[in-house]
């Protein structure tokens, strides 16, 4: 018990290893803390860099891509539809698991993982 409350203490005149989230990306409500920030009275730290091999948000390239199905075949969360009048694939980010079936399945290279994995929005989509 006696070491929990040292800890805690220690704890409270520590600087933060982390940033407030969403420093970048903060609403309207959070204006003042992005003046603290650009005036230099509250540091952040910088971003820590995103390591090779790395799954975020599947990148969609339509002109590569030949229409042969297979991600969508192969993907198990059905995450990736094909959509018959337009001859494309549709890809559903809120059923997508990141698991890189559809990325290694794809013959032509159509879709691959990008950097970007600050996915949160209001939107449904």
């Amino acid at each position: 018990m006696l070491t929990m409350q040292k800890e805690l203490l220690k704890q409270l005149f520590r600087k933060a290893f982390t940033n407030r989230f969403p420093s970048k990306h903060a609403p309207k409500s959070a204006s003042e803390f992005l003046k603290k920030v650009k005036s230099g009275k509250l540091k952040t730290n910088p971003p820590v860099p995103v390591p090779e091999g790395f799954r975020g948000r599947i990148k969609y390239i339509r002109e590569k891509c030949i229409g042969c199905r297979l991600c969508t075949q192969l993907c198990p969360a059905n995450a990736v539809v094909f959509q018959e009048k337009e001859k494309k694939i549709r890809y559903h980010l809120f059923r997508c698991t990141f698991c890189g079936e559809c990325v290694e399945v794809c013959p032509v290279k159509a879709l691959e993982f990008t950097k970007d994995f600050l996915l949160a929005d209001y939107g449904k989509d």
